[in-house]
């Protein structure tokens, strides 16, 4: 049987120094636990165009199709902010979204006991959180036609259009509803089927799916007032499920739930491939952060935990992933800190390269 195929994308800015722990992590489970991984890198968004004029290469594309899952780092930067919209490095990004149809985006709301203070909400509230929402990724108002900006009368009107079939919220339910029975058996959906249409359609196919998944707990709430509770209790809730234009809001409000975006992985999942997996990309919520590239003062948390989530959505090993944000945990509780998380005046950080030495180590005492 081969190895599982993994394709890393470095990208921009801080992408390459936060990738670069992660191959630390990569290398010392196939030392140490015997998981042998295919890696091959390759480049996309602003280090793409600089070589290729494109931010993503046809035959990147090609090899992303081919792995059983992708990691990204970061992409962008100020020097590229005057190209044309149609090869910006973000567009890079969104060719491997749209091309590999990754319609499902799970965006974890995690908060380290340690990083409670960090947190703008009381640390009762958000101790402990372990929260996931499942946001459609490629269908909504995103993408719906009619749209664009026309003249009407003596003004100009802007004009996009929510859309969504049936089919499309069928299979990021399903989504939805396999994760809800693979964590505490509980979903809550959320949409405005009090004032608008998809919102009535979303909830009654949400509703049917939900026919096929008995043991789960089903739920559901307008996206204004599930704002409001993400805010009041988030510990309410364990798996979200949501549009696109809502789960873009509410999964960044959660994310600030946590205290830092330096910590914050993701995953987009796709239809099975012939292995029964599905298609994916990882990556962590952050940025390219081009002001402190090169520096070392960059988390590589958030990198290393979409590798986790690799771990558990791609390559079936939960107990692993759990090894690895068990790691994290320790280290974060044992007092290591990138410059991000520093609350402490005068407290020296780590570099990048210390925390993932440091995340290393207390793998290795996993053992």
């Amino acid at each position: 049987m081969s190895n599982p195929s993994l394709l890393i994308l470095p990208g921009d800015g801080i992408g390459p120094e936060v990738m670069t722990e992660v191959r630390k992590i990569i290398d010392w489970f196939g030392a140490k636990r015997d998981m042998k991984f295919d890696v091959s890198e390759d480049l996309v968004g602003g280090c793409a165009y600089d070589k290729h004029g494109t931010p993503l290469h046809d035959d990147t594309m090609a090899k992303a199709q081919e792995v059983d899952a992708v990691l990204l780092g970061a992409v962008g930067g100020p020097k590229y902010d005057s190209l044309d919209f149609s090869v910006k490095p973000e567009r890079g990004l969104l060719r491997l979204r749209k091309e590999m149809d990754l319609f499902a985006n799970l965006r974890p709301a995690q908060c380290f006991d340690a990083l409670a203070d960090f947190s703008s909400l009381k640390k009762d509230v958000v101790a402990g959180l372990d929260i996931m929402i499942v946001r459609e990724l490629t269908s909504g108002i995103y993408f719906g036609e009619p749209r664009g900006i026309i003249e009407e009368g003596n003004e100009r009107v802007g004009i996009n259009t929510q859309r969504y079939t049936e089919s499309e919220i069928d299979r990021v339910a399903r989504s939805a509803f396999e994760l809800a029975m693979r964590r505490n058996k509980k979903l809550c959906s959320m949409e405005k089927a009090n004032v608008m249409e998809s919102g009535v359609l979303w909830r009654e196919v949400v509703t049917e799916v939900g026919k096929d998944y008995p043991d789960v707990e089903l739920s559901h709430m307008y996206a204004d007032a599930g704002a409001m509770q993400l805010c009041r209790w988030p510990k309410q809730f364990d798996v979200i499920v949501t549009d696109n234009l809502f789960g873009d809001l509410l999964s960044d409000a959660a994310a600030m739930l946590t205290g830092s975006l330096g910590m914050l992985p993701s995953a987009s999942l796709g239809a099975p491939m012939a292995n029964g997996r599905p298609k994916a990309l990882y990556e962590p919520v952050h940025g390219s952060a081009p002001d402190i590239a090169g520096q070392g003062k960059a988390n590589p948390i958030a990198c290393v935990l979409s590798f986790a989530m690799a771990l558990r959505y791609s390559f079936d090993q939960g107990d692993e992933a759990t090894r690895l944000e068990q790691a994290i945990e320790k280290v974060l509780a044992d007092g290591y800190r990138t410059a991000d998380l520093l609350g402490e005046e005068g407290k020296q950080p780590v570099s990048t390269s210390e925390m993932g030495d440091a995340i290393v180590a207390a793998l290795d005492a996993s053992l």
